[in-house]
């Protein structure tokens, strides 16, 4: 029979921490905790495969798992010498979940499992009567909850009400009786939503806790979860059972969740959180806030410096951060569990950098520490030192940020505002896994209670949201929709800012500032530009952008849309007189107008580029994006152009195309009006003459859009070769140029080696690509994608990550055959494509030249490629 359970106590494991595929990320460092000595409490752990099977066959365990469970559960018992629902040494375990990747808060755990009417006497003796109480209705609450659905409110209002009757703020201020009255409310409450009465058996207990864990893998909040991270693959969760130790026995107990270092800033301070006399839901939940962790050191100072010692050894082994879970008994320290500690941007910097410094990893270590889409967060815009701030409230800086957004007071709400379009903030009294979705769209994250360590702070930080936590100022009422702090009331239609820095919340809107980059990020970067090769370029159509891309450490510009040039200001004149023209002379007359302006653009662009290679893109889009649709821009464009308004109606009819990005666009239109591309080229070469003449080295790369057929590209190089020759010859000067095309048409790419015998240069544009391989619609695929993704049809966004299996292979495919046709063929990529990261990874190892992304993504772009090179070492 197939082992299903591995054992975990006394110094021994049969597992360990490269087990996380198996065990489970939890179950994989219990053992290896177990195995280095550690003070675990004794458990087992049931595998991630099981839950796998148990799907499979229909929500039922496996044959020999309840076997496999038994003989563990009794050689627990024998370690622990108590026995499950014995009512004179009763053993009480906790069940909960633990996938290969962790997710914090998303799956179910229930705490004090084995409680009956009978053990509770054998609890009482062990402990005390009030120990015994709360830890009875706590199960109840959990069991109630997690496994039978009875909501947690039905139980948390009953706690409400009950502390209102004995004038008390704490659930710790509650007496005995008071304990006993809730269990007996909390057990009617039970039967009342479940039919029937809370189990005394408790190996019913056992086994029906176990299922609920299973079954909260696929729970709405654990698949969203897993499709935000990308997190696909995976078999299930694990179930973790483990003796339980108690957290709220008196004064010398207690229980925290700690850091080895700050997730938010990276500073190697130890970190983390405590609660005397509680559980360990108490601290993640929210709903108690903690104190800081050096505080314990005046509580159990010899605990407090067990656990400094403890932080030093988990660092040490683990050669990274960790977060981890402990409980105080009766002032005798245990560890609940450990894992890699999730952090900001930021601080993945500072530490990657800094554990190289203290010789824990080496350099391509630190490069793989850190994930290239958490860059994105440092490159976050921060609030204006210099504008006027209204700080309303202070709470908790939990993560890292600058946000300013409408309130919005439920997740749902959320999310819905935020499909609208809307910036919102998210503003909660505490935040629960069932929030995921609004989290996730909320541009940042404010709760009245909970800490650093809360379930908001620990989620947003993963996601690199902005998040302040623990503000017990604000009166946050869900169901009125309001906020009142300091007298004055807010509701979801106010704007509020949140510092996730500072901890500070600000009324209304208040102004943002490009981020500084740390000097850890630029040895980061140095780093990983030693090691990968393949080089990165920007997308960028302005002097502007190709400033701020080359500061980010762009190596050239991949794309440049001419197009976007002709929308601004007086020029969009020009343009549309060329359009309205009857005749060739009307449109030559036009493009006069064109020309200096489009040379103008080029020599700013090529001068903020520094001799840096150039891509420019001649015109693509259909010539009625130029035209105004409606009547009122109609009117003004035929008082402008001095023509009849029917005349400029009749061109927009003329022009309308049942489906226009199949249509007269690209390469097509310069074929039917050659002129266009000519005044381009012009433009191009006059102004790479002018940057030249200045002493300034430029490259300049004419890529010609949209070709399908070798036929296309020949008769429009040859034309930009005789603009080019003219214009070099009359300026006198020596220059280099490219001629090349973007391969975005699928019969391009199967045709890229006749196509590479006229093209010096490949760009593949995905963007269109995937359109046209999938025969979706770029603007229409929110109807359906993200259900195809909530049912894992598809595993990712195909516009946001590459399709390997299918637009992937039509990339390598057309690569492979243009550098058949022309060995020293450069390739490179411009769809939105080149700053994902895995995308990045594909186009490594197909063997591009370069990638080009947005300005704000090349230092994505640049880790993700150094990435690249390092895993396929490994």
């Amino acid at each position: 029979m197939k082992k299903m359970v591995y054992f975990f106590g006394k110094g021994k494991a049969e597992g360990h921490s490269k087990m996380k595929e198996l065990l489970g990320g939890k179950g994989a460092n219990l053992a290896e905790m177990t195995n280095i000595a550690l003070p675990v409490p004794p458990g087992f752990t049931i595998t991630t495969r099981v839950c796998d099977e148990y799907y499979k066959s229909g929500r039922k365990f496996p044959a020999g798992l309840s076997e496999q469970i038994d003989k563990n559960l009794a050689k627990l018992e024998r370690v622990m010498k108590a026995k499950l629902g014995d009512n004179k040494n009763p053993l009480l375990v906790s069940v909960r979940s633990g996938a290969a990747v962790s997710m914090p808060g998303m799956m179910d755990t229930v705490l004090n499992l084995g409680l009956t009417d009978k053990s509770m006497i054998g609890l009482a003796k062990q402990t005390n009567e009030r120990t015994a109480w709360d830890a009875y209705r706590r199960l109840i609450n959990m069991f109630g909850d997690v496994v039978m659905g009875v909501g947690h409110e039905r139980f948390e209002n009953a706690m409400t009400a009950l502390k209102k009757k004995a004038r008390v703020k704490l659930d710790t201020d509650l007496k005995v009786s008071h304990l006993k009255e809730l269990v007996k409310k909390y057990k009617s409450l039970y039967r009342k939503h479940t039919g029937e009465n809370f189990p005394q058996n408790p190996k019913v207990q056992l086994r029906k806790a176990i299922e609920a864990v299973f079954s909260s893998w696929n729970t709405p909040r654990a698949v969203k979860y897993r499709q935000i991270n990308n997190i696909t693959g995976l078999l299930g969760t694990a179930v973790n059972v483990q003796t339980m130790v108690f957290g709220n026995m008196g004064a010398t107990s207690g229980t925290g969740v700690c850091f080895t270092r700050n997730p938010s800033t990276g500073e190697n301070v130890f970190y983390g959180e405590f609660l005397m006399n509680a559980q360990g839901e108490d601290v993640v939940a929210g709903i108690r806030t903690p104190l800081p962790i050096e505080r314990l050191n005046d509580y159990l100072p010899d605990c407090y410096e067990e656990l400094l010692a403890i932080k030093d050894i988990l660092e040490k082994h683990y050669k990274d951060v960790q977060d981890f879970e402990f409980t105080i008994q009766n002032g005798t320290l245990y560890m609940l569990q450990t894992r890699t500690g999730k952090r900001t941007g930021l601080a993945a910097v500072r530490i990657a950098v800094e554990m190289v410094k203290e010789k824990l990893i080496n350099k391509e270590t630190a490069i793989l520490r850190v994930e290239p889409s958490a860059l994105d967060q440092l490159l976050h815009p921060q609030f204006d030192p210099k504008a006027a701030k209204k700080i309303i409230a202070t709470g908790l800086a939990a993560s890292p940020g600058a946000a300013s957004g409408k309130i919005a007071f439920t997740a749902e709400d959320a999310e819905r505002r935020a499909e609208l379009g809307e910036r919102v903030l998210l503003v909660r009294r505490e935040t629960s896994p069932e929030d995921i979705g609004g989290m996730n769209a909320a541009v940042g994250i404010l709760t009245s209670t909970g800490g650093m360590t809360s379930h908001a702070a620990v989620v947003a930080r993963g996601m690199g949201t902005p998040c302040v936590a623990g503000c017990g100022v604000l009166h946050i009422d869900a169901k009125s929709k309001t906020m009142k702090v300091n007298g004055k009331t807010y509701n979801s239609k106010d704007w509020l800012s949140i510092d996730g820095s500072t901890g500070d919340v600000m009324a209304d809107r208040v102004p943002t500032v490009e981020p500084e980059l740390s000097g850890q990020f630029s040895t980061l970067m140095k780093w990983a530009d030693s090691v990968r090769r393949m080089k990165v370029r920007t997308n960028a159509d302005t002097p502007e952008d190709s400033k701020v891309a080359r500061d980010f450490g762009a190596q050239g510009i991949g794309l440049c849309r001419t197009e976007h040039m002709f929308f601004e200001g007086e020029r969009i004149w020009a343009m549309r007189e060329m359009i309205l023209a009857d005749d060739k002379k009307g449109r030559l007359k036009a493009l006069r107008k064109l020309l200096p302006i489009q040379r103008r653009d080029f020599v700013g662009i090529f001068k903020a580029m520094k001799g840096l290679p150039v891509t420019i893109r001649l015109l693509d889009p259909p010539l009625h994006e130029f035209l105004p649709q409606d009547q009122k821009a109609q009117r003004e464009m035929a008082r402008r152009l001095k023509i009849s308004v029917k005349d400029v109606q009749v061109k927009v009819a003329q022009l309308h195309e049942m489906n226009p990005m199949l249509g007269h666009r690209g390469c097509r239109l310069a074929v039917t009006y050659p002129e266009i591309a000519d005044m381009q080229v012009r433009a191009i070469i006059e102004a790479a003459c002018a940057v030249k003449k200045k002493g300034i080295k430029v490259l300049p790369e004419i890529m010609i859009p949209l070709v399908g057929t070798v036929n296309e590209l020949s008769f429009l190089k040859a034309r930009a070769r005789a603009v080019a020759a003219e214009v070099i010859a009359r300026k006198g000067v020596r220059l280099k140029y490219m001629i090349g095309t973007m391969i975005e048409i699928p019969r391009a790419a199967l045709t890229a080696d006749e196509i590479a015998a006229e093209a010096e240069f490949f760009s593949f544009g995905t963007n269109d690509l995937t359109q046209m391989t999938f025969g979706y619609s770029r603007d229409d695929v929110g109807t359906f994608v993200p259900h195809y993704l909530a049912t894992e049809i598809l595993p990712r966004d195909p516009f946001q990550t590459l399709d390997l299996g299918g637009v992937g292979q039509l990339v390598k495919m057309g690569l492979e055959r243009g550098r058949e046709t022309r060995p020293d063929l450069k390739v490179g990529i411009c769809g939105e494509h080149g700053g994902d990261p895995d995308s990045v990874k594909f186009c490594h190892n197909i063997g591009m030249d370069y990638v080009s992304c947005s300005p704000y993504r090349v230092p994505i772009a640049r880790l993700a490629a150094a990435h690249a090179v390092l895993e396929e070492k490994n």
